[in-house]
């Protein structure tokens, strides 16, 4: 099958030979730490050494499970004291939250309020934390329960007392009731919209009839009463959770029955900005014409900046080269400043003749790293931005952040087998730790092999422009050997792993994808069968090598599937090919415009980065130099984005 020219793989390959994992070497005292560990967890404190583990670096991790066991008989003056001691360490904010839990559920307000430190996470703590406020900071607990109030579903026992004696002060009242009745309604939470209207008095009965008859007909909200509720205190509230409803199931029907309604209610603002805002962002989406002038009026009050971008898609949908430019110019000055936008604003005004206007965007484009910026520089005839960060440490310094304390509860943890410990260790400090820390942290990373830990300490601590560090030599000899043989760019082969795993060769999506290249286990069993090989299973999936091999033929797949065009065939492995397929043949012809349309936001993202992140690592095999690299081939430049593009027509 017909490929991408490879690159030349020989840097790879001595590239990947030294970026292999250190090995990890046991120290002394860590056999007595790991059994230790592990009793502690149990609660067998007999069973503990303490002589053996008092001076090792991990003693903390048992004095916690110690100290937990005994909440919340435990004194605040100890836990203060706990988290006064491992301040760097993610064991004081376990601890802080394991004693609000054991003080709030025993009733032990004092003792909570002693160790909190303001709004703890968590639901539940959260109603710990606010019911100790009662007595003590009245109006911050009712501000918190209220929040906590309203919510369309059940909220955990831990809540019942705080929403109990916010009700008996006053602070929920009727018309909070029903806000949350209505809530419960909106998602469907039957149960509890009857068990709501039966703490509402007789005031209520007309809007508890207004609510029954809007049942299973939204178009109704045309007929019921403006006011509801006593004063109309329920309108707002009711004709939300109505248009709520409305405008997902008949867009175009409930923008003609608010347009009647709307006149003569009386509601918050906000009440009409959200249900508005639905109103303008499903037309949008569902590209209603007959709603376009209605939306087009409304958007400039709304001043919703998502909403002026999804305007502007729609004007390039269209080819409304004037709109396009009018409606970046509403767009906040920060989003305006973008690569994306000020490429679209430089297209534009080229469409219109103004070429001057146009070269002038597309070089303020060309300035940054990312899809659009390549894009621009690509109009321009000039090379890429890298921005590139250089970054170099002596010996004194490295051996500085070795003995530092985070990296040494790492290390150790590592070596008695606690990686998930290991990992909380160290992002925790990645995002506490000074920017020259950071890069301390990220050069130690490097060296040692962590390649997936690398890439997160970039990114918690915001080192963008270290791309030797965000974009590592890894699994590099994988993505050779597989590239070779299924044909496939390795650069395009590592650009989707960096983007779908973050070379965390264990990742496991909330869908159930798997691995590297973030496979599903159906996918990763249908490539084998068609390669010959045994279903590896949802386990064997997680090597590196199997998860390369079958990631590599699926994307080979996908190219083979729609002519050799990287666009199509990430956008594909990332959607599934039958909404590209689909997408194709609804779609416009400039590979930009196709890229814009992919009605996916995260697909849309997800192409744009895998392309970008490619153009980099080619980059970074070149010391940083972009010559010779492109963006896109000039076939994706310039060939047809519609139904043209399929391989099997």
């Amino acid at each position: 099958m017909p490929r991408l020219p490879l690159v030349p793989w020989k840097p790879l390959l001595t590239a990947a030979l030294l970026c292999l994992p250190a090995a990890v070497h046991a120290e002394p005292g860590d056999s007595a730490m790991r059994d230790a560990l592990q009793a502690a967890r149990q609660h067998r404190w007999a069973a503990i050494d303490r002589a053996a583990i008092d001076d090792h670096v991990l003693a903390g991790y048992v004095d916690y499970h110690r100290l937990k066991a005994r909440l919340p008989a435990a004194e605040p003056g100890e836990v203060e004291a706990f988290l006064e001691r491992h301040a760097d360490s993610p064991l004081a904010g376990w601890m802080r939250g394991q004693a609000i839990s054991a003080y709030g559920e025993a009733g032990r307000y004092r003792r909570l309020l002693a160790v909190a430190d303001g709004e703890p996470s968590g639901t539940v703590r959260q109603c710990h934390y606010y019911t100790a406020l009662l007595d003590e900071a009245p109006q911050v607990a009712a501000e918190g329960g209220r929040r906590l109030w309203a919510v369309g579903h059940s909220q955990p026992d831990a809540c019942d007392p705080l929403f109990a004696s916010l009700r008996a002060r006053g602070e929920i009242g009727p018309e909070d009731i029903w806000e949350r009745l209505t809530l419960a309604w909106q998602d469907g939470e039957t149960g509890m919209v009857t068990y709501l209207g039966g703490l509402l008095g007789d005031g209520w009965d007309g809007a508890r009839a207004a609510l029954d008859r809007l049942q299973g007909d939204f178009s109704a909200i045309t007929r019921v009463p403006a006011c509801i509720g006593p004063e109309c205190r329920g309108s707002g509230a009711l004709f939300a959770a109505t248009m709520h409803g409305f405008t997902r199931a008949d867009t175009e029907a409930a923008l003609e029955a608010w347009r009647k309604v709307a006149p003569s209610l009386t509601i918050d603002e906000a009440y009409r900005e959200a249900i508005e805002h639905d109103l303008a962002f499903y037309s949008l989406v569902r590209d209603i014409d007959q709603n376009r002038g209605w939306v087009d009026g409304v958007l400039p009050r709304l001043a919703d900046s998502d909403l002026f971008e999804l305007r502007t898609r729609v004007a390039l949908t269209d080819r409304d080269w004037t709109g396009v430019i009018d409606w970046i110019a509403r767009l906040p000055e920060a989003a305006r400043g973008e690569a994306r936008w000020q490429y679209w604003l430089a297209r534009a005004h080229e469409q219109r003749g103004d070429d001057a206007t146009a070269q002038a965007a597309y070089r303020r484009a060309a300035g940054e790293r990312d899809f659009y910026g390549f894009a621009a520089a690509d109009r321009l005839g000039q090379p890429y931005a890298l921005n590139l960060e250089r970054n170099h440490f002596d010996e004194a310094q490295r051996r500085a952040i070795a003995d530092w304390p985070p990296v040494r509860r790492t290390e150790a943890l590592l070596r008695i087998g606690e990686p998930g410990l290991a990992a909380s260790e160290w992002y925790t400090a990645a995002a506490r730790a000074t920017p020259e820390e950071a890069r301390a942290m990220a050069d130690y990373a490097q060296r040692q092999g962590w390649n997936a830990r690398l890439v997160q300490t970039t990114i918690a601590a915001k080192l963008w422009d270290a791309l030797e560090w965000r974009f590592p030599e890894a699994y590099r000899d994988h993505f050779l050997r597989w590239g070779e043989v299924t044909g496939v760019d390795p650069y395009l082969l590592m650009g989707i792993a960096r983007r779908e795993s973050a070379y965390n060769p264990e990742a496991l999506s909330p869908a159930g994808a798997r691995g590297l290249m973030q496979l599903m286990p159906a996918t990763a069993a249908a490539v084998s069968r068609r390669l010959g090989l045994d279903d590896p299973g949802p386990y064997g999936v997680l090597e590196p090598a199997v998860n390369i091999r079958l990631g590599s033929t699926y994307i080979g797949e996908m190219l083979d599937r729609y002519r050799d065009n990287r666009l199509a065939a990430t956008a594909a492995y990332n959607a599934g090919p039958h909404r590209v397929d689909r997408w194709l043949k609804e779609a416009p012809e400039a590979f930009d415009l196709f890229v814009e349309s992919i009605p996916f936001r995260e697909t849309r993202h997800y192409v744009q980065a895998v392309l970008t992140y490619r153009v980099i690592f080619a980059s970074l095999a070149q010391g940083g130099a972009t010559q010779g690299i492109s963006l896109l081939t000039p076939a994706e430049q310039s060939m047809r984005y519609d139904g043209s593009l399929l391989a099997r027509n």
